[in-house]
């Protein structure tokens, strides 16, 4: 836990690190290299400070994160993926929110403490890892203990996951899709299944598999979220092979039955036809059966479903 990393003497080091990175940003994957110190922006529309969109006890979490009284979630505003069916693209695409210093963010965590949540839960922060560094060594000396939720894209960078080793208790990573040419159609990120794959490798070794307290939350570990498709019943399988045999056939999954065509699926092209054929519909019952056969075939067997 992050403790031992405060009583060692690790955070001021380990925010500065991460800010010196803004100055030419390498904080996610995109890779601008802009100096976002003195304010400039480019994929992620983020400069020196984090845009928070919201931030509140959260119940439609996993059960094993909400418990009774919640996941404390804060919501970082833009995204640095464009997902075209993205059901959150009022914040991750477009700028609401308020930008909050290091100190402002601290506060609103130890509110969510103190409210009764059960751990804090970082959504959407792959490209403001050296804030929620910075937020992190303001909060722990004063008085944070409740679990760290990194809840993420997978799309992350590996300097910043190490910037966050031994800080974060459990990894919530989304494997959206197997095949570049789906990723870059539908995310505009064509490089997204391999810089997923090693960033869950990297979260999988600091944390290892989801380990639950005597209550049945989680308290340490990784779990991965799969969004089921329409249409990529052979992506997601690709998926769930990879982590029984090259992560752990001990992982946690959670198979997620919730799409709706959304943004801007449905969209029509100058061709008259649909501009994103084939997701501008509901998955079929079918669909999710054969994800969640997938998964056990795969090997793994701890896994929920959520429709």
């Amino acid at each position: 836990m992050y403790l031992e990393a405060w009583r060692r003497g690790e955070l001021p080091g380990r925010a500065r690190a991460g800010l010196a990175e803004l100055a030419r940003c390498e904080a996610c994957p995109r890779d601008c290299r802009i100096d976002r110190l003195a304010d400039q922006r480019r994929v992620c529309h983020t400069g020196r400070h984090a845009i928070v969109s919201s931030a509140f006890p959260h119940f439609g979490e996993e059960d094993c994160l909400r418990g009774r009284n919640g996941s404390g979630t804060i919501f970082f505003g833009m995204c640095n993926l464009r997902c075209v069916f993205c059901q959150n693209w009022d914040i991750s695409q477009r700028e609401r929110g308020r930008e909050l210093s290091a100190e402002a963010i601290a506060e609103i965590a130890l509110e969510l403490q103190a409210r009764g949540c059960h751990n804090l839960n970082f959504v959407t922060p792959e490209h403001v890892v050296p804030q929620v560094v910075e937020a992190l060594a303001v909060a722990i000396p004063r008085g944070l203990r409740v679990p760290i939720v990194y809840n993420t894209s997978a799309f992350d960078a590996l300097s910043s996951l190490r910037l966050l080793d031994g800080l974060v208790d459990i990894y919530m990573p989304d494997f959206k899709f197997w095949k570049r040419d789906t990723a870059r159609r539908l995310c505009k990120a064509k490089n997204y299944p391999e810089v997923a794959r090693a960033a869950i490798r990297e979260m999988h070794r600091q944390v290892g598999d989801l380990r639950f307290d005597v209550d049945g939350l989680a308290r340490r570990g990784l779990l991965v979220r799969h969004l089921v498709m329409p249409g990529q019943t052979e992506e997601a399988a690709a998926i769930f092979r990879w982590l029984a045999e090259d992560l752990s056939p001990d992982t946690f999954l959670n198979i997620m039955g919730q799409y709706r065509p959304d943004y801007e699926v449905g969209q029509i092209a100058r061709d008259g036809r649909p501009k994103y054929a084939g997701i501008d519909r509901k998955p079929t019952r079918r669909e999710l059966e054969d994800a969640y056969a997938a998964a056990r075939e795969a090997g793994l067997w701890r896994f929920d479903t959520r429709a």
